[in-house]
């Protein structure tokens, strides 16, 4: 008898209800916090609160990964003998993943720990591939490398709308970030291996637009196809998100997969008010 897989992730993935349950993936919920109080995401915070939180200026921080419930979810998923491979956010944004190896080594079930180095729709590609590889049949091992290859077609880019929780989470210093607000500075961030690292910078929205333009043609160049594009946002109004898209996909734009939602609330922590996750998946990797 062929023993099951399982597929675990972390909710600053970006999926929608409906894949949730169509490739029965577990979710492991994460935590904000807020005022001095901790909130688990989905349960006693949603999405759209988060962000009235940010409007309001209570300011978020991340909060420690519950290691007891990926060892609970660990011993419920692997009590039928399945072997469990969980793919979580990247390193450079949380401690997510050292806790799901942690946990690991404490559960009974045999447990496979990937990190993703991504998040949101990029972990997503990787979490969706690995739910598909389990249904035709593939090793863990075959997963796991399949999970590196998307990893490398993936590039999440982040434009940065607003700078007030990179300078509250001490990202940036106060001094750093009243200067910005003067001069009105809109930053793009790439999320790299081993780093979060600005690639453009500019004094309005227009940074962005000539971003997207440059990720359009660099695709274009490398006869490279988006084959899925992610607008993971923070309240961003939907006719900026709109024009987003046309920039970036200006032909056969039917023929790609598109997502815009509300981003997770451990993303949004990290960006602030309006910002707008740039997050593609190219028929090859994705190479400057």
């Amino acid at each position: 008898m062929t023993t099951s897989i399982k597929i675990l992730t972390d909710s600053s993935v970006q999926l929608t209800d409906e894949e949730i349950q169509k490739y029965n993936i577990t979710v492991i919920p994460l935590s904000v916090e807020i005022n001095g109080h901790t909130y688990v995401d989905g349960e006693e915070i949603t999405r759209q609160e988060l962000i009235e939180n940010l409007q309001a200026g209570n300011y978020p921080k991340t909060s420690q990964p519950p290691l007891g419930r990926f060892v609970e979810a660990y011993d419920r998923l692997g009590a039928d003998g399945s072997q469990i491979i969980a793919i979580v956010l990247s390193d450079v944004l949380s401690g997510t993943y050292s806790t799901a190896q942690t946990a690991a080594n404490m559960s009974e079930a045999k447990v496979t720990v990937i990190n993703s180095k991504s998040t949101d729709r990029g972990l997503a590609f990787q979490v969706i591939a690995a739910a598909k590889d389990v249904q035709a049949g593939k090793t863990v091992a075959e997963i796991v490398k399949h999970c590196q290859a998307i990893y490398h077609r993936t590039r999440i880019n982040v434009l940065i709308d607003n700078l007030d929780c990179l300078v509250k989470g001490g990202r940036i210093s106060r001094f750093a970030g009243a200067l910005t607000k003067l001069i009105n500075l809109k930053v793009v961030v790439q999320l790299n291996n081993q780093s979060l690292d600005v690639v453009a910078k500019g004094r309005s929205r227009k940074t962005f637009l000539k971003f997207c333009e440059q990720i359009a043609a660099r695709h274009q160049a490398q006869d490279n196809p988006i084959q899925d594009l992610s607008l993971s946002n923070v309240g961003t109004d939907p006719e900026f998100l709109s024009r987003l898209k046309q920039i970036i996909l200006p032909t056969n734009s039917e023929q790609v997969h598109y997502l815009a939602r509300l981003t997770s609330p451990i993303i949004m922590t990290h960006t602030g008010l309006n910002a707008v996750g740039v997050i593609t998946l190219s028929k090859k990797p994705d190479v400057d």
